[in-house]
């Protein structure tokens, strides 16, 4: 039986503003460009995307709607430090916000950057 992949996942990665410029010109132009969120370095995505937000990122794929009060019971963490989280997330890009709380709007995410040597 073959894995089903899912088309609704954003794609996390380390680019130049050139780079997602050209993105942004391929995607008015009529190119399909996927769900994307782009960092400047590779420190700022691992700044960004901490264990405990990833954490989080994982408890609410496929949750819906949740409010920060129930994203916290899922992580079994205080309210004060994932709505910290929660801030940092929506800020990135990665929850939107809804009614009554937060959505993470995917069903997965994959992290695209390679590692090169140090200047």
């Amino acid at each position: 039986m073959a894995e089903q992949v899912s088309t609704n996942v954003v794609t996390l990665s380390v680019a130049s503003r050139a780079a997602v410029t050209a993105r942004a010109l391929a995607a008015f132009s009529g190119e399909a460009q996927g769900a994307q969120i782009s960092f400047a370095t590779v420190e700022l995505l691992w700044q960004v995307l901490t264990r405990k937000r990833w954490q989080l990122l994982q408890a609410l794929t496929g949750a819906g709607e949740v409010s920060i009060r129930e994203a916290a019971r899922r992580v079994s963490r205080d309210v004060k430090a994932v709505h910290g989280d929660v801030t940092a997330l929506l800020d990135a890009g990665l929850l939107q916000r809804e009614n009554r709380g937060v959505i993470f709007p995917y069903d997965g995410v994959h992290v695209d950057f390679v590692l090169g040597m140090a200047a």
